[in-house]
């Protein structure tokens, strides 16, 4: 097992007083892994940075408090003896959510050498700006939206059009089951009206992509009429007829059938 670092709360001190603005640094140790995992849960990173922290068993670690809330993970790099990860850390804030985050890239880390000047430099250069973006959109978000955008239910509607799927492949509605205004849409969507069988029936010969898609356009059309439609498959329950197999006579015995009186040859 490698040797435990003892440099990083020299280092973090040194980066901090090489960034630009008011930077503080902090350090911790922990004896244990689950006792890294409350500060590494928070690291804004999906790359390199992020494996270290899932990863390894990090016993020391520091904080870096900069300017307008912004925060620095600092720790060794595993196997790497003279080298440290610097990563930002996600925005604290009553009021932020998931949704904030979305569609928002993360600003992710790097490594630097154990040099804290040229570290400095890598870190303005590289994460500072990110951080600083990635920061001013998930603020955004939660000023503008700041609760999640579900979708809302549906609008009740007075009349529901239910289009089926038949066992022998037929796609329709039943003539009475059409409400008055939806007769012209479906007309000009394919459908055809039968009168033996008293239905609209949307012909097999569009195939199945081309009911599908005139289904979707009915769909919309009566949408905006106020109508609501329904998809459903009929399966017609199957009852099993009594049996018409006649009973099998018994076997008979010498004397079985024989009329009274009748002679055996």
């Amino acid at each position: 097992m490698p040797t435990p670092r003892t440099d990083v709360s020299a280092f973090a001190t040194g980066l901090a007083a090489r960034l630009p603005g008011i930077w503080t640094s902090t350090y911790q140790r922990h004896a244990e892994y689950k006792d890294q995992i409350p500060t590494t849960n928070q690291v804004w990173d999906s790359g390199h940075v992020h494996y270290v922290v899932s990863t390894y068993v990090l016993a020391h670690e520091a904080v870096l408090h900069g300017p307008d809330a912004e925060r620095l993970y600092v720790t060794h790099r595993p196997l790497y003896p003279r080298q440290f990860v610097v990563a930002p850390f996600e925005p604290e804030g009553i009021g932020l959510k998931p949704h904030h985050f979305h569609g928002v890239e993360e600003p992710n880390g790097i490594a630097v050498p154990n040099d804290p000047a040229r570290a400095a430099a890598l870190v303005t250069r590289r994460i500072l700006p990110r951080y600083e973006q990635a920061l001013h959109e998930v603020l955004h978000n939660a000023a503008t939206q700041p609760e999640p955008p579900h979708r809302p239910a549906p609008p009740e509607v007075s009349q529901v059009l239910s289009l089926t799927y038949y066992d022998d492949g037929a796609l329709g509605v039943p003539y009475t089951s059409v409400p008055p205004d939806a007769r012209t849409a479906l007309f000009a969507h394919g459908f055809q009206y039968h009168p033996h069988q008293a239905a609209f029936l949307l012909p097999a010969a569009y195939g199945e992509d081309g009911r599908a898609l005139r289904v979707q356009a009915l769909t919309r059309e009566l949408a905006a009429q106020g109508l609501g439609v329904n998809l459903r498959r009929h399966t017609a329950t199957q009852v099993s007829p009594p049996s018409t197999t006649p009973a099998r006579p018994a076997s008979p015995s010498s004397d079985a059938g024989t009329p009274a009186g009748a002679r055996h040859p």
